[in-house]
């Protein structure tokens, strides 16, 4: 990594930018840099100064929404919501699916964002 600085008044500044290229971190690519700035300095210090923090906090996202949606199915299929549910009693697939999305996030957020 070659660091370059410029003369700004009497002191030199690291010249930093940001990677080419459009990073969606949404959410939890958000979640996690509040957690590494808080609770990892030194790592997110480490990725920010290489370029490299915005395209980890995009794969970071990128994972935890395939995960989601996958735990989402498995879970849902193996407690019986079905589209026969949907359709026989609209509120109780609401319920069961709200309570199924938020066991999921619960999972995600501790396997791939606080870690």
């Amino acid at each position: 990594m070659e660091l370059r600085y410029v003369k700004s008044g009497d002191y030199y500044i690291p010249e930093l930018s940001l990677p080419e290229g459009d990073f969606l971190i949404g959410k939890y690519g958000r979640l996690h840099r509040q957690y590494l700035k808080e609770h990892r300095p030194v790592l997110f210090t480490s990725l920010l100064l290489s370029g490299e923090l915005y395209p980890h906090l995009s794969v970071i996202n990128q994972s935890c929404l395939d995960r989601i949606d996958l735990l989402t199915r498995q879970m849902a299929d193996r407690e019986g919501v079905t589209e026969a549910l949907k359709a026989a009693d609209q509120f109780e697939w609401v319920r069961r699916m709200n309570s199924i999305q938020s066991r999921a996030e619960e999972i995600v957020l501790n396997e791939l964002v606080y870690c």
